[in-house]
């Protein structure tokens, strides 16, 4: 169904949106998914990469060119790229969302690892910390709000980039902005924006409180320092 602003209608029409609240619920969740999703696969992919980049220094100009090589490629122009191979499909999203998490998060696993200060290091080596006993144990639990803060720039950068995939059929809450451009139905278009922008504030918020949840230590330290 064609759908277009009337001349002399009310901006905003909630009747549309009333009639639409299961379509808006879908997309919502669609949204969702598709944001933790590529965070996800993105964590599992850059966590590895991280660790090698920590530990062998070489590693990590090649892999951070890498990724930063996907990182400033037009989203548009990527999945224009993937289409011809894995069509308009959920993998053509995914790879695409995936991509842009990549650089943020092994710079601020690595960045994270390598503030870790040297003398807490060496005297847990000298208790006699393996050093897998040493990520596990102390690196990673003093890197957590670093990497906890990339996590958050990732899946807030993630939940933008979900509505730009709505030009290939996946793309949760942009479902509403590309039909407000396509048809000139401000109703659509600000349902889409503003929904993307309180989910995006929302799920910021709770990684914010989360990352103070688990990591009391670091706002302790903070206090002490002012």
């Amino acid at each position: 169904m064609i759908v277009a602003q009337v001349e002399g209608a009310p901006f905003i029409q909630w009747s549309w949106v009333a009639d639409r609240t299961d379509v808006v619920l879908a997309k919502l969740l669609e949204h969702v998914q598709l944001t933790v999703i590529a965070v996800v696969i993105g964590l599992i992919i850059s966590f590895p990469l991280a660790l090698w980049a920590y530990r062998h220094k070489k590693v990590y100009p090649p892999i951070t060119v890498f990724t930063g090589l996907l990182y400033t490629i037009p989203s548009l122009a990527l999945f224009a790229l993937l289409v011809p191979y894995t069509g308009l499909s959920l993998e053509t999203a995914l790879i695409g969302l995936v991509s842009y998490t990549l650089l943020i998060l092994v710079r601020n696993i690595v960045a994270g690892l390598d503030g870790v200060p040297a003398d807490t290091k060496e005297a847990a080596l000298g208790l006699g910390f393996t050093k897998r006993q040493l990520l596990w144990r102390v690196e990673l639990p003093l890197a957590l709000p670093v990497i906890l803060a990339g996590i958050r720039v990732a899946t807030v950068t993630t939940i933008g980039l979900v509505t730009v995939a709505a030009f290939i059929g996946k793309g949760g809450l942009g479902y509403f902005i590309l039909l407000g451009f396509d048809r000139l139905f401000p109703t659509a278009l600000l349902l889409g924006s503003v929904l993307s922008m309180a989910f995006a504030v929302v799920v910021d918020g709770l990684l914010v409180w989360t990352e103070r949840l688990v990591t009391p230590w670091s706002r302790s330290r903070k206090l002490v320092t002012t």
